[in-house]
């Protein structure tokens, strides 16, 4: 039985990401910020059993701790889904000082330590058994940029450099690193952004991705992609970005 601790599980991506790990026979751990009528919501609706809840603050480096002990002490972890993550807008020429700062703090613990954190506790175990993945959720603006979100781009940019330098120290130990990073995905947070028809215009599909098709894709990261696929990141966005 393969178990897969999923961050930020309570909705939108991560419950996506549930739904498709439990339709393939995984045991789910669903960790969640603060709305765990959300995440039990999320965890009842999953194919399987033995799926559970965990509580964690992942801006803060003990609660990290505390939450990967919890969770070790359980289950072994098989697969460590990196889902969480915050969004703010504070574009750099209308924002006051503070707030500027509180976005950058407040997204880069969120955002870039506390995956860091969690990787390192679990990289750490799963060195040891002598194997495990770790699969964390990017997006087209760590490439592009994100003017209005500077802080945001940054964190996802950061946690792309993050993901191929622990895949190469951690490859001769049999643990594999990947990325997926979206575009807009219809979610119902960002619903009345993805309607825009400034944002449709950026897509050559005439619609943004889905949650299932993101989900998709890290599904076959956990679970299916060779070894020699560590250190991959992979695109989500439709063609509204392309790189080379």
């Amino acid at each position: 039985m393969t178990h897969i601790l999923v961050t930020g599980a309570s909705g939108g991506i991560g419950a996506a990401i549930c739904r498709a790990l439990a339709r393939r026979g995984v045991t789910l751990l669903l960790h969640y910020r603060s709305n765990r009528t959300a995440a039990e919501a999320t965890r009842q609706a999953l194919e399987g059993g033995g799926h559970s809840l965990i509580q964690a603050d992942l801006a803060n480096p003990e609660s990290i701790e505390r939450l990967w002990r919890e969770a070790a002490a359980r289950q072994p972890i098989d697969t460590v889904i990196n889902n969480a993550g915050i969004y703010s807008h504070h574009p750099p020429l209308a924002t006051a000082y503070a707030d500027w700062t509180a976005a950058w703090q407040r997204m880069l613990a969120t955002n870039l330590s506390g995956p860091a954190h969690l990787s390192y506790c679990a990289a750490r175990t799963m060195a040891e058994r002598g194997h495990g993945r770790i699969v964390g959720i990017s997006s087209r603006g760590a490439f592009r940029g994100e003017p209005d979100a500077p802080a945001y781009a940054a964190s996802k940019a950061g946690l792309n450099a993050l993901s191929q330098s622990l895949a190469k120290a951690l490859a001769p130990k049999g643990v594999y690193v990947f990325v997926v990073a979206p575009g807009w995905v219809s979610t119902e947070r960002v619903a009345p952004f993805v309607r825009d028809p400034a944002v449709l215009a950026d897509q050559p599909l005439g619609r943004v991705a889905t949650p299932e098709e993101v989900a998709q894709v890290v599904s076959y990261l956990a679970l299916d992609a060779p070894a020699s696929m560590t250190g991959a990141i992979l695109d989500v966005n439709g063609a509204s970005y392309l790189r080379s």
